[in-house]
């Protein structure tokens, strides 16, 4: 018996262990692959759903390469956080949300998946998938919290007003602000280098604000607008500059580096985290899985913030 295999024989909480990064079952950071979600704090879930681009498609694969590239990552705590937050917190992977045949686009199943998440009493984390996603994630997390905050890291603003029928992966938090989903008042996008002139309320951390500033400083003006208020974190992996994260569907130069992102996720300690997600990651387009392991890489550290965040307000 392979007695490595966290994927189909480990527990949660047991902590990250040295195991096979090249062996075994492909959950997130080896935790357990488990259907029942009672008893755990975090749910981690793919949504391998990429028709709502605008530009190059293969998001869908981005959940498989997540979970690829974190097993390089699972045999110790993430450096430099002093909590390892698979044995802080108990996680396990779920697998993906299957989409339904009738309509791929549909917000109704995924809002529904991960509401069940949440209503279990466990915080989802979501790789995509592409930035769509976000939009039935925060639908979820609004129906029992109410309005987010929403931290947005990303090269593109994504609330531009839809265009014909629908939504896409650009305008669903357009969609979101005029529900009252979000509270564009107290949420803060960055990593922006795109012409948006209409932000919506939302405070804009541009690219070049990043590149002028310390991961600290902006932090700090996050942390003055959310204050106590319920906070959803959503990851687009274009945030990062193409040099770190070549694999996705509409890469814009000028964007942040991998330090300056974390930088700025190690900062955010203390803030009232209920959700998060890390989306984008399209593999076709990615060269020695450097896009997979940013996001695997992000997607812990944002693991290791809400324990973080929830011991000191606990």
């Amino acid at each position: 018996m392979n007695t490595w295999d966290n994927g189909f024989r480990g527990k949660p909480g047991q902590g990250m262990s040295h195991t096979l990064s090249f062996g075994g079952a492909a959950s997130f950071f080896r935790v357990p692959y488990q259907a029942d979600i009672t008893g755990v704090d975090v749910v981690v879930t793919g949504v391998p759903l990429d028709i709502a681009t605008t530009n190059r498609s293969g998001a869908r694969l981005g959940p498989r390469a997540i979970r690829n590239a974190s097993l390089s990552l699972a045999w110790e705590r993430p450096w430099p956080w002093n909590i390892d937050p698979m044995t802080a917190l108990r996680v396990i992977d779920c697998g993906d949300c299957e989409p339904v045949t009738d309509d791929l686009l549909s917000v109704a199943h995924i809002e529904a998946h991960i509401a069940n998440i949440i209503g279990a009493g466990a915080a989802a984390l979501v790789l995509g998938g592409d930035h769509f996603v976000a939009y039935p994630s925060l639908r979820a997390h609004a129906a029992v919290h109410g309005p987010i905050s929403l931290i947005h890291f990303d090269a593109h603003t994504d609330t531009w007003p839809s265009s014909g029928n629908g939504i896409n992966h650009g305008t669903m938090f357009y969609q979101a602000t005029h529900e009252g989903i979000v509270n564009p008042a107290s949420s803060t996008q960055i990593g922006i280098r795109t012409t948006n002139d209409d932000t919506l309320g939302f405070h804009i951390v541009s690219a070049a604000d990043v590149h002028q500033t310390t991961g600290r400083d902006i932090a700090s003006q996050i942390h003055e607008r959310v204050g106590e208020k319920p906070v959803y974190i959503t990851f687009d992996i274009d945030c990062l500059d193409p040099a770190f994260a070549p694999g996705t569907g509409t890469p814009v130069p000028g964007g942040l580096s991998s330090f300056q992102a974390l930088s700025i996720i190690r900062e955010l300690k203390g803030i009232n985290l209920i959700g998060m997600d890390v989306v984008e990651v399209a593999p076709a387009y990615d060269h020695a899985e450097i896009t997979a392991l940013a996001a695997a890489q992000i997607a812990v550290e944002l693991l290791c913030l809400y324990a973080e965040s929830h011991r000191q307000r606990n």
